[in-house]
This record gives structure tokens, C-alpha cells and sequence, in this order.
């Protein structure tokens, strides 16, 4: 399935700053897609696509703050980029403390606006790519049998074959067994490659150096 191109959503009420900002985006090459009305961007607002959120800071009825809000209790996570006319320090940390990832002042100077979008789109394309890998890592834990996946949790705590066997009243030539298709299964072909998936799911404390 191809991976659709990143979106720059851009919320602002103002006219004027809505066409400028959208011709600078589309001008660097990004594909946008602008509100005035912030209600109508939750309503439409797709958090299953790549790319960016460009927030006004003032907005009628809902506040950018509140749109923040109302995305991070939905499964949004585009990074978000807020625009203010206004240099407000308590809402600008108010906003970078909710999560958001940048805080642009009006007016703002194309090559910084150009250079916050790219950042947050490179952002959005390796919170994706770990998310990707999370769900992988766990469909292959589910292809585990109940007497595989308590093999497999014995090992990446570093019990050895014999430990495991007594663990568990089998013998360890039966360890050897279930520990070969744990590591077929999960795609590993070392111990501290299946550790590391393992820490990448939050089955281990530590990470295998690289070295490992």
C-alpha cells in the first residue's frame, strides 16, 4: 500500500494569513490543506495522515489551546505548530507543555516557517515508522504459544537453558525447542537482536549496546 503524501493542515481565522501561509507551503512544495473555521477542522481533521498541524493561537469560539486539546484526546499525533500575533510567554509554555512542537511569532520569515514544517513532518515520519514497528513486533508476539512466549520471556531476561528448563518442569532439550521457534518467529537471528525487539515493545529494561 503506498504511503500517502504529508499534509500540512493549516488553521487560522484570518484571510489574509490563511492565503499567504498557503501559498509560501505550496510554493515550498508541500500539499496543504487550510480552515478558518477550527470546528470544522476537528470534523474533517484525519489523524491517520502523515504530515503537520499549522494552529492559530486565536481562534473564534475555540481557542488554539483548545483544539489542542480536543486533538490530543483523539489518536492525533501530527506534531503541531502554533502561530500567535501576540508573544503570550504563559500560552506559548501552556502549548509547548501540552505537547506542541514549535511556536512561531506573526509575522514569521519564510525560511523558518519552510525549516518548522519540514522539522515536524521529519518528526511525524519517524513517530510513524516506530509506531509501524510496535505493531509488527506485536503480531509477531501473537503467533507465539502460551509455552513459547514463557521462553521467550526467560530468555530475554537472560536465564539460561537449563534455568529455564527447571522453571518451567521440561527438559532442556525442549527449551531448545521452543527457544529456536521463538527466534523464527519473531524474525531474530541473535539473542540481542530478540532483546532488542523485546525493549522496543517494553518487554526489557535495557537496550543491547550495538556491539551486542
Amino acid at each position: 500500500m503506498r504511503t500517502p503524501s504529508p499534509l500540512v493542515y493549516l488553521v487560522d481565522d484570518d484571510p489574509s494569513v490563511l492565503r499567504a501561509v498557503k501559498r509560501l507551503l505550496t510554493a515550498g512544495g508541500f500539499d496543504t490543506k487550510a480552515y478558518s473555521d477550527p470546528a470544522l477542522f476537528l470534523a474533517e481533521h484525519n489523524p491517520a495522515t502523515p504530515g503537520c498541524i499549522l494552529l492559530d493561537m486565536a481562534l473564534p469560539g475555540l481557542s488554539g489551546i483548545d483544539v489542542q486539546s480536543k486533538l490530543a484526546a483523539t489518536a492525533h499525533r501530527q506534531p503541531v505548530i502554533f502561530m500567535s500575533g501576540a508573544n503570550n510567554v504563559p500560552a506559548t509554555i501552556t502549548a509547548l507543555k501540552s505537547g506542541a512542537m514549535d511556536f512561531l511569532l506573526k509575522p514569521f520569515d519564510e525560511t523558518v516557517l519552510l525549516a518548522a514544517v519540514r522539522a515536524a513532518i521529519a518528526r511525524d515520519a519517524v513517530s510513524r515508522e516506530e509506531e509501524a514497528e510496535v505493531s509488527d513486533i506485536a503480531a509477531r508476539l501473537a503467533g507465539l504459544t502460551p509455552r513459547e512466549r514463557a521462553v521467550f520471556a526467560r530468555v530475554i531476561a537472560g536465564r539460561l537453558n537449563k534455568q529455564i528448563a527447571a522453571d518451567l518442569q521440561i527438559v532442556e532439550k525442549t527449551v531448545k525447542v521452543h527457544r529456536a521457534r521463538v527466534m523464527k518467529k519473531m524474525g531474530a537471528r541473535s539473542l540481542a537482536e530478540l532483546v532488542r525487539l523485546a525493549y522496543k515493545y517494553g518487554l526489557a529494561d535495557d537496550e543491547p549496546s550495538p556491539e551486542a
